[in-house]
Order: structure tokens, then sequence, then C-alpha cells
């Protein structure tokens, strides 16, 4: 199925805005990440500075993956396979020292056999429970390799860099778990749950019809899954133009 049209499909326009969107979000996830870690003083000023400071690295750890993402489409920089796959493996390994690779091998097999049990993503038991599912879902991506990486890293930053316990835990490991609960939940668990309506075709997803601001803040427009899923060319930040320019009436998300 053709992509709806229009001046950002141009392959040049399209890299051009996706690189540049690109790096607002590495950027912007360094510099709350460098800022919270390395130079956060608690005070009593940290019962609104803190919890806004996670909230805004958790959501750019949401965009580094989304990012990402794309990049497994080839949809960031069209054409230049290269490029998406150092985008990407930078992205993924900021986020936890994942593997492009492998991820975009199974990320290709949710998309085959969305919905199945084929689908890397999709857990097939009933009644198709959140903590279950979630479980799952981490379990199938998160593995030593990770572990180790994250040690390494935690150690690096104790105790050579000797940055502080709680700044830590509360500015790099909260927002990241929170923001894989995040991903999960509006990018995985909304979209491809099962519920008493029936999906609309093989896609076996269907799509929020929340406003812009709220789509883009709960994952970066990946609740708009079924066009995703319909234009997987697309990159996120097309993604409302296309959920606007779909005819078919989907069944809300519950």
């Amino acid at each position: 199925m053709a992509a709806p049209v229009s001046d950002d499909g141009n392959p040049g326009i399209q890299a051009t805005k996706g690189l540049l969107l690109a790096f607002g979000i590495i950027a912007g996830w360094a510099a709350t990440h460098v800022a919270g870690v390395f130079y956060y003083s608690w005070g009593l000023h940290s019962f609104v500075a803190a919890p806004l400071l996670v909230a805004i690295n958790c959501w750019l750890f949401v965009g580094m993956f989304i990012v990402a993402h794309d990049c497994m489409h080839g949809s960031l920089v069209p054409f230049r396979p290269m490029w998406n796959r150092i985008i990407g493996q930078i992205c993924l390994g900021l986020y936890a020292g994942f593997e492009f690779d492998k991820l975009n091998r199974k990320h290709h097999l949710h998309h085959r056999y969305s919905g199945t049990e084929g689908d890397p993503d999709f857990d097939e038991r009933p009644p198709h429970g959140f903590l279950q599912w979630y479980m799952r879902f981490f379990m199938e991506y998160f593995g030593w390799k990770q572990l180790v990486f994250l040690s390494a890293v935690s150690g690096l930053y104790l105790a050579v860099l000797q940055v502080s316990y709680p700044n830590l835990l509360v500015f790099w490991a909260l927002p990241a778990i929170v923001s894989s609960v995040q991903l999960f939940y509006f990018g995985t668990y909304l979209p491809h749950k099962p519920n008493s309506h029936d999906f609309a075709d093989r896609h076996r997803t269907r799509s929020n019809d929340w406003s812009w601001v709220a789509s883009l803040l709960t994952c970066f427009h990946f609740g708009y899954h079924h066009e995703h899923h319909l234009y997987p060319s697309l990159p996120w930040w097309r993604l409302p133009s296309a959920r606007g320019a779909t005819s078919e009436v989907q069944p809300e998300l519950n």
C-alpha cells in the first residue's frame, strides 16, 4: 500500500528533517543525562526539579528508541543503509547496550507475524495481562550482554567518575526502566492487545485517537500503530499525517 503523499516524502527532505530531529533527541538526552547524573544537587527544590528532569530524560529515552526503530525500516535516511545502521546502533547503545542487528531482525519478525505466535513482541497467552506480557517482552530483549554493559558503565560512573549512587539510580536507572514500560505500554501493549473488537486486517493492530500533543508525549506518535504497519517506511514524525489520511474507522484502544 502506497504511503500518503506529502512534501516530506522527498528523500532529501525526509533525511534532513529526520537527522535534525534525531540529533536534537540524542543531544537532549545526553544533556539531561549529564545534568542529572553528574551535576544535580539535592535540596528542597528536588520535589519539583528531580521528577521533571526524570520525566524529560525518560521521554528522550523513548525518542532515541523510536529513532533507532526508524533506522530499522531505513526511514531515517532513505536509501542509506549504513547511515541508518550507525545511527540506530548509537541510539540503542546509549539506551542499554542493545545490538542493532539483533533487534532489527526481531522487529521485522514482528511485522511479518504481527500478533501471532511467531511475533517476538506478542504474548499469545490469555488473558494477555500487562505484567505477564511486559516481562516476556523485557526478557526477549534484555540479556546477559546488556547486564554486563550496564554493570560496566555503572562501575565506571561510581568508581572512576565518582558519581553519587542516588544520582545514578534516579537519573539513569529510573528513566531507563520507566521508558521501557512507556514504550511497551503505548507502542506494543495497547496497539496489539486483543479485546472485544476485531482487528481491521492481518496486521492485528489498531491506533489511538489521541491529539497530536498526547500522541507525541506518550510515544512519539507510535500509538498511531496501524498506520505504522500499513506504511512502515514512514518516519515517526509523518505518522500523524498518515493517521489523518486514513479513511477507515478503527475501534478505540482499551
